[in-house]
């Protein structure tokens, strides 16, 4: 059931683009933070990396979710890497 979540938000945030409603901050953030409720941490640091590439500016919450998901799926190199990034933005 959580798999599908994070499939449900990356749909809807799709389906927004599609609809020509374009996202913002929260929208991203709201499935960064799903791919974290479920440990999809590769995932998590591909949105992070689409929201910027769309012009949006991440945030402290874009950050946090991105980094929780990556110590749940056992990447504390990973999170490491980003608490650093986040502290030069």
């Amino acid at each position: 059931e959580k798999a599908a979540n994070w499939e449900e938000a990356v749909k809807l945030l799709r389906k927004m683009t599609k609809e020509g409603v374009e996202p913002d901050v929260i929208s991203y953030n709201s499935v960064i933070s799903a791919c974290e409720k479920c440990a999809e941490w590769e995932k998590a640091l591909e949105f992070l990396a689409e929201m910027e590439e769309a012009g949006l500016q991440s945030d402290v919450y874009s950050y946090n979710s991105a980094i929780s998901a990556c110590e749940k799926g056992r990447q504390p190199d990973v999170a490491l890497s980003l608490l650093a990034q986040m502290k030069k933005e």
